[in-house]
């Protein structure tokens, strides 16, 4: 695992009160909507403004793949790193 990826994991956890789940309990895979850790559509919007902020990344929510950089923590490190180079 990435420190990127770590430090994503950590971000949701803390930018979505998710006290009692730890980095360890969310695989790189794992999906973060639906079946895998259960956000809804409300915490895609509170984890995006987290990542913008801490990243100084912007997210284009209406754009049609932005759906797929948040399919899991894997997808979405790719995404942030992505968006540094841009």
């Amino acid at each position: 695992m990435s420190d990127l990826q770590l430090e994503i994991k950590h971000l949701i956890i803390d930018a979505l009160g998710l006290e009692d789940i730890a980095a360890e309990d969310i695989g790189a895979d794992l999906a973060l909507f639906g079946e895998g850790l259960g956000l809804d559509s409300v915490d895609a919007l509170e984890l995006g403004l987290a990542l913008q902020k801490r990243f100084g990344i912007k997210i284009d929510a209406d754009a049609k793949d932005t759906r797929s950089h948040f399919a899991n923590v894997a997808s979405l490190a790719a995404f942030v790193t992505s968006q540094q180079r841009a």
